[in-house]
């Protein structure tokens, strides 16, 4: 099966590759492409588009082509890769680092949430959301998903809805021998095998209506990978330092290894750029060693409280990003999703009852797929550095020179392209990579530097949304906890007394804060 193929016949085009010689080892790498025109919507859309005789980004015609012409450099669409752009190089070689760019844009707001793949979250999106069919999700035929994976006895096992919002703990797995497994070289097919039945469960508009009201008007990613086939740290990581610098798995391991070649922070600050983290319960940016040492930086960190009351205020800094809890809201489990799905309520109408909505850019998104199933092979990927995995022996092989599993990814602004699909290859890292095309910021590693920035999100040349939509209001608990309960299941809870289950990602954050 090529590289890019799907188990169930996505033309390899969806995600053409041009391959480039690595300048550090010789080796051919594989790299994905910015958004051209084709790309910049779904064939039904522009089929669409076509027959009513709109014009648009995407149109053949010379009418598009000098629209987009017309538009400054920072407003087009990425039409091509122009070269293979090296670490510390900029996103505008002609322009000082630190010059800004969409003006329309003054406020990216960036939530990463916790392990879920696009299948587990968005799979039924095609059959339930109106106006979204198109979108690659689970398969369903007469009622009856076809989705499976083999146990280990080859009985097929299908994808199935979740009996409650709850889920179990520490299962399934996405530790990097199982995340691998799953994978197993392009099949999908190992998910079973890694981590049990469990892997094969979904939740849907039934168990997150305000997510599933997010999708049916903003823009969605349905080729948008984590960056490694592993844990919540390396995945994290690369957000953070555009590499995962030889951590695979979320452990102790990452308190000891400092950022390659500097984090997005760093940028941030060298050119003056006010940025903040928000966190609930703590914040994930400690997991790079001495990200919080230079003078001014715990300033910087603030409680989840205080981004409620700057966004009501309209003082949120230029870049704010927002860590969940990690024990009850981020959705890993052992946890109830829709208290999750609450929490991202909470974000997005704080932002769209403040004054900077208009301006602001909401990117919300998970750090891995947590072990649970999605049918697409994540493809090959640039090597960020020449730093390879920390693998022992027993561990899977592998490098950093492949995605990891889709993830789900929304944008949400008043300047996103209304139900818009996108089907370009992008990561974390193309979040990192738009926060530098915004200011004009260095780039870390060649991933982040040859990521896409995610502009075929936007159309700035209007305002869709100037006034928010109508979404559904979030689950109410007592129902979902109710069926968790009959289940035998008791999700930890926000509030007192403190969750007697911690996650990882708190429990090795807490140990070395």
């Amino acid at each position: 099966m090529g590289e890019c193929s799907r188990q169930r016949g996505v033309p390899p085009a969806l995600v053409p590759f041009t391959r480039h010689q690595h300048p550090g080892t010789g080796k051919l790498v594989f790299i994905p492409p910015l958004a051209t025109g084709s790309e910049l919507t779904t064939r039904r859309e522009a089929l669409r588009r076509a027959a009513v005789g709109s014009a648009s980004l995407l149109g053949a015609g010379e009418a598009a082509s000098l629209a987009v012409r017309a538009l400054p450099a920072w407003a087009r669409p990425i039409p091509e890769l122009p070269r293979f752009r090296r670490p510390d190089s900029l996103p505008f070689p002609h322009l000082p680092a630190g010059t800004p760019s969409m003006p329309h844009i003054r406020h990216i707001v960036v939530l990463i949430m916790e392990n879920h793949s696009f299948d587990n979250l968005l799979g039924l999106v095609p059959y339930q959301v109106p106006g979204r069919r198109g979108v690659d999700g689970l398969t369903r035929r007469h009622g009856r998903l076809l989705d499976f994976n083999p146990d280990a006895s080859g009985q097929p096992v299908f994808a199935q809805h979740a009996e409650s919002p709850c889920q179990l703990d520490r299962v399934p797995s996405q530790a990097w021998n199982a995340s691998h497994e799953s994978y197993d070289n392009g099949r999908n097919d190992g998910f079973v095998r890694a981590s049990g039945p469990i892997a094969m469960r979904f939740w849907d508009e039934r168990d997150l209506p305000f997510t599933y009201s997010l999708v049916k008007h903003f823009p969605i990613g349905q080729r948008f990978f984590c960056s490694t086939l592993g844990q919540t740290y390396p995945n994290r990581r690369f957000f953070f330092t555009g590499t995962a610098s030889g951590t695979i798995a979320t452990d102790n391991t990452t308190f000891s290894i400092p950022a390659a070649n500097g984090t997005i922070f760093d940028r941030l600050d060298a050119h003056g750029i006010d940025w903040g983290v928000y966190y609930q319960n703590l914040p994930s940016w400690l997991i790079v060693p001495g990200v919080a040492s230079p003078p001014g930086r715990v300033a910087r960190q603030h409680h989840f409280d205080q981004f409620l009351v700057d966004a009501a205020a309209g003082r949120l800094p230029a870049f704010a990003f927002i860590d969940p809890d990690y024990d009850t809201t981020s959705e890993e489990n052992p946890q109830d999703v829709q208290v999750g799905e609450r929490f991202i309520a909470q974000v997005v109408q704080a932002l769209m009852r403040a004054p900077s909505w208009k301006h602001t850019a909401l990117f919300i998104t998970y750090d891995e797929h947590g072990g649970y199933y999605d049918h697409v092979p994540p493809p090959r990927a640039i090597k960020p550095d020449d730093i390879p995995p920390l693998t022992k022996p027993g561990d899977a092989p592998g490098a950093y020179d492949r995605y990891g599993f889709r993830v789900p990814l929304i944008v949400v602004s008043p300047w996103a392209r209304p139900g818009y699909i996108s089907s370009v290859v992008q990561d974390l890292t193309s979040i990192t990579a738009f926060i530098e095309r915004k200011w004009n910021l260095p780039a870390m590693t060649f991933r982040d530097a040859n990521a896409h920035p995610m502009t075929d999100y936007f159309d700035l040349r209007r305002r869709a949304f100037v006034r928010p939509p109508r979404l559904a209001p979030a689950p109410d608990l007592a129902p979902g906890l109710a069926k968790c309960h009959a289940a035998g299941l008791n999700p930890p809870l926000p509030g007192p007394p403190a969750p007697s289950v911690r996650a990882d990602v708190s429990r090795f954050l807490t140990r070395t804060g």
